[in-house]
């Protein structure tokens, strides 16, 4: 199944709906020493970003809607999913995403998932993705699963769940391919900043259809 930055963005954007969600969604509000803090020891797994917006910003309108990604979901190009996921052990993501994935035939992807969620229960996971996907009720709960499965490397999915993880310093690397759209409003990535928040930019490509995507490390 051929999946591109822009697909992705499509199967995660709407947990941005769900705000309410047990995730601290805004961590950036805090001041500067408290955000992203450094203590995640050298042994555990490292969270890893691979995401789409709007140049403005956004992953979705506001009603959540992403016929905006249409076009570049089909253009044909190598965004670079395919190589990011191969360096991946596992994936977590929050219940909206998991959500609006779980009803995708086939089941999108080969690695095994962690869904974070305080609320859903096992049995209400259906049968055929019961053995794929293990419940978390927090970042740091995924972050010890993944650990005592010898997991080294995290893809993070969706936007609620990035930011969970950006919060406990548990993010590594954000690769963002920004479509060249503007939206003027909509369900941002992340929000307002108490303060500069210092990334190290990596690389950038532009590709042929206009978007462009760039790689940070924290």
């Amino acid at each position: 199944m051929q999946t591109t930055g822009v697909r992705i963005a499509t199967e995660v954007a709407t947990l941005h709906q769900h705000a309410g969600g047990p995730f601290p969604l805004h961590p950036l509000h805090q001041p500067a020493a408290k955000r992203y803090p450094n203590t995640m020891p050298p042994t555990a797994p490292t969270g890893h970003v691979f995401i789409a917006t709007s140049l403005d910003g956004f992953i979705a309108r506001a009603d959540g809607g992403l016929d905006w990604l249409t076009g570049f979901n089909a253009v044909g190009e190598d965004h670079g999913y395919d190589a990011f996921i191969a360096g991946m052990d596992g994936i977590c993501m929050g219940r909206g995403t998991f959500e609006t994935v779980a009803g995708f035939d086939p089941w999108p992807y080969h690695l095994p998932v962690i869904l974070i969620s305080r609320t859903l229960q096992a049995a209400q996971i259906a049968p055929h993705l019961a053995s794929r996907v293990t419940l978390a009720a927090s970042p740091a709960a995924a972050l010890a699963h993944a650990a005592a499965q010898g997991w080294r490397r995290l893809y993070i999915d969706g936007g609620a769940t990035i930011r969970a993880f950006m919060a406990i310093g548990a993010v590594q690397e954000l690769v963002i391919s920004r479509v060249p759209v503007l939206l003027g409003a909509g369900l941002p990535l992340f929000g307002a900043a108490a303060a500069d928040v210092a990334l190290r930019h990596v690389n950038t490509t532009a590709f042929p259809s206009g978007l462009v995507q760039s790689r940070y490390r924290l």
